[in-house]
């Protein structure tokens, strides 16, 4: 395990939490996180819970908070955990979830895929999700994205809606722009894209609690709301924007050719 360790510092590769009232899984997930790579930074996006106390708990990890300790978003949140990455050296960041959905015994994977696809973003696609126990607006909300993703990029994307990513953090472009909450995943994707990052995925896997046990922050209705507007902001920027600097740099690569 020391060695992946050494693996992960040499590659720059820092590991980011963004966490909201998850007081029964954040000490666990982090102890967990720490025995596969010692660069661990969480962000505590406002919990109103214990989950403060248990992070000031523990040692020889990096905290963010926010001065006026309001809930501000899993965007706010991953945009706070990389620029402190950022400020600290880092080049990349694998984000993963404080709700213990994700299994940090799966960093290694994309140490490999970093390895073998440095400068690009790796997504860790869920395994067996058709079949996984999830609600219907959980599983339509992934179609729904992947659907859109595909329509405003040209890319086909499985799981567009996994949290479980590794980022070349100097390759998030619009950093600032990028939405407060649940949908900023999807701009996280979509505009490094544009750019011209590539994107692969990873098999990882994926707990999910009996229903009376978990823990989700999704709201239905205000979020499929803002993804639809999110969805058609970015339609528009494709066509205005993204179709335009491909077509520059396909003839910038036809002229460096010549």
């Amino acid at each position: 395990m020391q060695d992946q360790k050494n693996q992960l510092k040499d590659r720059g590769i820092c590991v980011v939490i963004p966490v909201y009232n998850n007081e029964k899984s954040i000490r666990d997930v982090v102890m967990r996180s720490l025995a596969q790579c010692d660069d661990v930074i969480v962000v505590n996006d406002g919990s109103t819970d214990t989950t403060g106390e248990i992070l000031r708990s523990i040692d020889h990890i990096t905290i963010v908070e926010y001065p006026d300790h309001r809930n501000k978003g899993k965007g706010h949140a991953l945009r706070c955990g990389f620029r402190k990455a950022m400020e600290l050296g880092f080049q990349y960041a694998i984000t993963l979830d404080g709700d213990g959905q994700h299994y940090p015994e799966d960093i290694h994977r994309f140490l490999e895929a970093n390895t073998e696809h440095p400068g690009s973003i790796i997504v860790g696609k869920r395994k067996d999700l058709q079949n996984a126990s999830r609600s219907k607006g959980s599983s339509f909300a992934n179609k729904f994205a992947n659907f859109w993703f595909m329509v405003q990029t040209l890319t086909k994307l499985d799981d567009t809606q996994s949290g479980y990513r590794l980022y070349p953090l100097h390759k998030l472009y619009g950093l600032s722009l990028i939405s407060a909450r649940y949908e900023a995943e999807l701009e996280l994707l979509v505009l490094p894209r544009w750019h011209g990052v590539k994107i692969f995925t990873t098999e990882v896997n994926v707990y999910y609690p009996p229903q009376e046990e978990r823990v989700s922050h999704f709201r239905p209705a205000a979020d499929f709301t803002r993804i639809s507007v999110l969805n058609t902001i970015l339609c528009i920027l494709a066509i205005v924007y993204a179709l335009p600097l491909a077509i520059l740099r396909g003839i910038w690569r036809l002229f460096r050719k010549n």
